[in-house]
């Protein structure tokens, strides 16, 4: 079939809208009319080449739901008009990482920037005049349908509104499991989340949610600062210098119990500075990307190992998708998650370049596209 996308053609680059031939699913594959995708940094990061993607043309979103239109052969578990949320992160169920509650590590995850099929490099969806058109983590959620594997969908009930159910599928989860998960915050806990944008927003719910006595917020941006405090952070400063400085103030001087890097382009130096803001024993969580050929930290090894330091990396929050995206929505059900307040503005899918523009300006928290 026809659909539209949005597509960069390489990188550095922009999204442009192109109409697109779709091929129908097959075994273990869906096909879904989108409803909404949000508009994660991560796939500016494609356009801006900090992540290579593997083919050009590329179909970017990763974060979206949506109606299943078709079911492929010999596929059980879904069925047309079944609502979903995309997860990133596929689930095979069966490697190493799967079978020990780890699927945000599943070994298919290797394919997310391939742009093809996980098992044939040469097998694509989605074409252009010919042309492969390679599918971000396997899913474009830019595009007004997609042909996806059962690996990527997690069925979800159909009253959760999809323009909500949307940003499970990676920013909230992702924000939300840095803090829970990855900092393993506990009550009384005092936590620093630099970078408060559609991931860090998330981690100063979940640090609030886990029971943290100061969520110290951190973004040059006032009107992040405010929504911030609005969702739960203690309180917040445009600098990490002032951040800490006050962390320190709060523990007699010891410094932060973990400092959670959620920078929409994120640098060695940032690292290095929430490294210096937490205590003996304490852990530096690093969820935000920035150009991932970049190598070294500037951090102290003495306080690293003398202080017996901890810098952790996080992906999609140490979350497991299959269960965690159902667990969240469950809690935005029962208004102890905030999603309606995570929306700053929506879109259609031709402004997709003017939502990152809104992004990089700090106008938004977290831009969606809407379909019809």
């Amino acid at each position: 079939m026809k659909t539209r996308g949005a597509v960069v053609h390489k990188a550095p680059g922009t999204y442009e809208v192109v109409e697109l031939d779709l091929d129908g699913p097959r075994q273990g594959e869906i096909m879904v009319k989108m409803a909404a995708s949000g508009l994660c940094h991560s796939d500016d990061h494609v356009a801006t080449g900090d992540i290579p993607a593997g083919v050009y043309p590329f179909c970017g979103g990763h974060e979206g739901a949506g109606v299943v239109e078709e079911v492929g052969p010999h596929t059980p578990g879904f069925k047309e008009g079944d609502h979903v949320v995309f997860s990133f992160l596929p689930g095979c169920g069966r490697c190493r990482w799967c079978a020990s509650g780890m699927q945000n590590l599943c070994d298919l995850g290797s394919g997310l920037l391939v742009g093809s099929r996980w098992d044939d490099p040469t097998d694509f969806r989605m074409t252009l005049e010919g042309q492969p058109v390679g599918q971000m983590c396997g899913i474009s959620t830019f595009a007004e349908h997609t042909t996806v594997s059962v690996a990527s969908a997690v069925k979800i009930p159909a009253d959760i509104p999809l323009d909500r159910a949307c940003l499970v599928g990676c920013g909230v989860g992702t924000g939300w499991g840095s803090a829970v998960n990855s900092a393993g915050v506990r009550p009384g806990d005092t936590v620093i989340v630099m970078g408060v944008g559609g991931i860090g927003i998330n981690a100063v719910q979940g640090a609030a949610h886990a029971g943290a006595s100061y969520v110290i917020a951190v973004d040059p941006v006032a009107f992040k600062r405010e929504k911030a405090e609005e969702l739960g952070a203690t309180h917040s400063f445009a600098s990490m210098e002032e951040a800490a400085a006050l962390a320190k103030d709060l523990t007699n001087g010891q410094g932060a119990d973990s400092a959670i890097v959620t920078v929409g382009v994120t640098r060695p130096e940032h690292v290095g500075q929430a490294f210096s803001a937490i205590r003996k024993a304490g852990t530096v969580v690093v969820t935000g990307l920035g150009n991932i050929m970049e190598v070294g930290l500037p951090i102290s090894l003495g306080e690293l190992t003398l202080f017996q330091k901890r810098v952790q990396g996080s992906l999609f929050g140490a979350s497991n998708p299959s269960t965690d995206i159902l667990k969240m929505l469950r809690l935005y059900t029962e208004g102890r998650l905030k999603l309606d307040e995570l929306v700053t503005r929506t879109y259609t899918l031709d402004e997709v370049a003017q939502g990152y523009e809104d992004m990089h300006a700090g106008k938004n928290i977290r831009g969606v596209i809407v379909y019809d």
